[in-house]
């Protein structure tokens, strides 16, 4: 608040009693007014004014009051000025209006976009059409001096320039100089006397500035990043026996120019220290024996922080399979400075045993109950097993029903050897009502129409129609299956098809065609909490359509072929199929492993009897957050049965290359090449004929994409792959056949993929190239599949 002279009023006031005011003040202390007039008003309404007065007319007024009312006045922001004066009766505050912001303009800004400043700015209280304050526009600039600041950018100016403009109006204008990133030019370590500065720093986030490095921003200055890497240089030494390991003194220096930052930090290292002996002490529910095996640290062992946390944290799990949810078990190291040992005591304390009152679930909005709760290995009214809980959690990620699972272990307010079992999930669509066209290169253009439900009306039942229809193949599909046709978990699904395929050359496969209908019915059956047991029985009628082809291209292997088997078949079909499966989860899995093993049979009775015998692996290991190493086996073998079927029908053949398979290779391009005959001359084709032997594997390293948040809908990985197939048997006098298995043969690919689950369909592709690919070779740079869905 401004007064023209810092005693005005008691002044003035003074001196209106003596020679001007027509009415007398009792030592200047208190007076009356009849009169309150506001003056210099332009945008602010006097009702605004009046409401921030606590002055009546015709009421004794002190000066303290008018004083603290102007003060009052003062602080609502809306007046630069506000002075006060008595003219006869009449008490007038004259006030000057803070200017309006008419015009705000940033520029220079290129790191942030004006759009989020405009936004920040407006938050802070500059706005156009709003009051301005210069206080508000200085603090505003130290604030975004700070935030370039926090980029490293620490030579980044920020100026402003106000112009005035007619009727009390301002335009502003904030130049922005954010200059450029200061790097870390060195880190320096002093005290260090057992590890070198070039192995310490391998632990730290922050690195020195190396001049080439792109997309990196190691060498951008964090006071946050340092400070974590700070604390993980104290839990390396902690880690590794170095119990006085203490960080003396950190400074961090910048240079004249503001470009070059160094750090120097103070360490003093100790002596390393040996474990003497570990000791269980406190209430001990378990032996001794059945414990030891969750404490890592023996005697003779250097000690390690991380070591003994992860001791108590297996200790306190294992309690907790005992039913001791909230057992406490604590590692406290003993030292002994003189002999440079140290003495582990872990304190157990179990606490009450729990027991489980009941299991809620929440966020099952369409899924039933039953559903959640069938999959449950831990009981209610049974001892809590925290093993037992979180195997629930896994068994719930499987189901493919959810996007995330959550579980808590809530004491119960009425009981404390009680607890609730709290799962909470966030679901996800698991089926639709859709029509389709996609593309895929080894389909080509697809159209579809579906109706499929992996979780149909919440029953956790999977019902799904289909037709579909691509350049070579038209399909129909019926399947249903309920995984609990009884309360133990046994399976029971049917499956009825008709299929139409259409081999063309231009797919890399001997040109034949094929039509089939069929139908099964399937039981499964848990032999343990990850593995199952199924049988399938069923028929199929097969029919293959050469005579299409025979104007153009005899085909050796087929004519051979129908020669003594024909081209039409109806077999009774059973497959048996063992699987144990340990994901983490259903889709896009990060770690854990699969095995299936199915054997197929065209039993007697069947116009072609056979087999296949196949085998598929996966094996994940997790590295870090989102990175796994992910390994895959395919293996296939099929054969005639007996003496009279001597070989695998042609129609039933493995095939290798394309998007799932070897990547880099045009799909079902691999293996060997069929034989043609034309005016009695024999030529080998480039059409792949596949064989009754498939072997495949591939290695994978999934990582995460920067700035992608929801990692569970999208995987990346760096693959090497591998496989052919290959035949036991040559069909009739084809002379490029070759029998047996040929490891020198098998194809080889390496490149990086990207499988995307969208809302609009997935989305799959790979950039490969073939290592050993030879001259009959169909090979493909880029592979993609892309549906949508509308």
């Amino acid at each position: 608040m401004k007064f023209r002279n810092p005693f005005f009023l008691i002044k003035y006031l003074v001196f209106s009693l003596a020679f001007v005011s027509c009415f007398s003040l009792q030592a200047a202390e208190v007076f009356q007014i009849e009169d309150l007039r506001i003056e210099g008003l332009q945008r602010v309404s006097p009702g605004t004014v009046f409401s921030q007065l606590p002055l009546q007319t015709d009421e004794p007024i002190s000066l303290e009051q008018i004083t603290q009312a102007s003060k009052q006045l003062f602080t609502t922001g809306l007046f630069d000025d506000v002075a006060v004066y008595t003219e006869k009766e009449q008490l007038i505050l004259r006030v000057k209006e803070r200017p309006t912001l008419q015009k705000l303009e940033i520029e220079g800004n290129k790191k942030v976009s004006s759009e989020d400043l405009t936004k920040g700015l407006s938050q802070a209280g500059l706005e156009e059409g709003q009051i301005f304050q210069r206080s508000t526009l200085d603090q505003i600039k130290l604030e975004l001096e700070r935030m370039y600041h926090a980029q490293g950018r620490y030579s980044a100016k920020i100026t402003s320039e106000v112009e005035e403009l007619p009727r009390n109006r301002v335009a502003i204008k904030i130049k922005i100089n954010e200059g450029s990133v200061a790097a870390i030019r060195r880190i320096n370590l002093v005290g260090n006397q057992n590890y070198s500065n070039q192995e310490l720093l391998k632990h730290f986030e922050l690195n020195e500035t190396k001049g080439w490095t792109l997309f990196n921003s190691a060498d951008q200055y964090s006071r946050e990043k340092l400070a974590g890497d700070l604390e993980s240089l104290r839990s390396w030494y902690l880690d590794n026996g170095y119990l006085r390991f203490n960080i003396e003194s950190t400074q961090v220096s910048i240079s004249p120019n503001r470009q070059d930052i160094f750090i120097t930090i103070n360490v003093f290292e100790g002596d390393q220290y040996k474990v003497s002996d570990v000791e269980l002490a406190g209430e001990l529910i378990l032996e001794e024996e059945q414990l030891n095996p969750y404490i890592f640290l023996k005697s003779g062992d250097t000690f390690s922080r991380s070591a003994m946390t992860a001791s108590s944290e297996g200790v306190r799990r294992r309690l907790g399979i005992e039913g001791y949810t909230f057992a406490e078990v604590n590692g406290r190291p003993d030292i002994d400075d003189d002999k440079k040992e140290v003495k582990l005591i872990f304190l157990v304390d179990p606490g009450r045993r729990s027991y489980v009152r009941k299991i809620n679930f929440a966020g099952n909005i369409s899924t039933k109950d039953e559903v959640l709760r069938r999959e449950m290995l831990q009981l209610e009214g049974a001892s809590a097993n925290t093993d037992l809980i979180k195997q629930s959690k896994e068994q719930l990620d499987r189901l493919g029903f959810f996007s995330s699972v959550n579980v808590e272990n809530q004491p119960s307010a009425t009981n404390p050897d009680l607890i609730d079992v709290n799962y909470t999930v966030e679901e996800q669509p698991s089926g639709s009502i859709s029509a389709s066209v996609g593309y895929s290169q080894s389909s080509g253009v697809v159209y579809g129409a579906a109706l499929s439900q992996n979780n149909f009306l919440g029953t956790g039942n999977i019902v799904s129609f289909g037709a579909n229809r691509s350049d070579f193949r038209t399909s129909y599909n019926f399947s249903y299956l309920n995984p609990y046709y009884t309360i133990d978990g046994v399976s029971r699904g049917f499956n009825l098809f008709y299929r139409e395929t259409d081999f063309d050359e231009d797919y890399g496969i001997s040109s034949y065609a094929t039509d089939a209908y069929g139908a099964n019915v399937t039981y499964g059956y848990p032999i343990s909490r990850n593995s199952r047991l199924s049988l399938s029985l069923g028929f199929d009628n097969t029919t293959v359509q050469a005579e299409k082809y025979q104007n153009i291209i005899l085909l050796d292997d087929i004519r051979a072929f129908n020669e003594e088997h024909g081209l039409e078949f109806f077999n009774y079909r059973v497959t048996g199929r063992w699987t144990r499966n340990l994901l983490n989860r259903g889709i896009l899995a990060t770690n854990g492993s699969y095995q299936s093993f199915s054997l197929e049979l065209a039993a007697p009775g069947s116009d072609y009897q056979f087999y296949k015998a196949n085998y598929r692996g996966q094996k994940y290991f997790k590295l870090a957050d989102n990175w796994s190493l992910k390994f895959r086996t395919d293996l296939g073998y099929g054969d005639g049965l007996g003496s009279e079927y001597k070989q695998l029908p042609f129609y039933e053949n493995y095939f290798s290359g394309g998007l799932s398979s070897v990547r880099g290779y045009r799909s079902n391009s691999l293996g060997q090449r069929s034989t043609q005959t034309f005016n009695g001359v024999q030529s080998k084709t480039s059409n792949a004929l596949g064989g009754n032997i498939l072997m495949e594997g591939s290695a994978e390293l999934i990582f995460p994409l920067p700035f992608i948040e929801d990692q569970r809908s999208m995987q990346t990985s760096l693959f090497l792959d591998g496989g052919s197939v290959y035949t036991s048997r040559c069909f009739s006098n084809n002379p490029s056949c070759t029998k047996g298995v040929d490891l020198d043969e098998l194809r080889y690919s390496v490149g990086i993929s990207l499988t995307w689950l969208t809302a609009i369909g997935p989305l799959a592709f790979s950039i490969a190239e073939p290592l050993n690919d030879g001259p009959d070779d169909r090979t493909e740079f880029f592979q993609f599949s892309l549906g949508q869905t509308f």
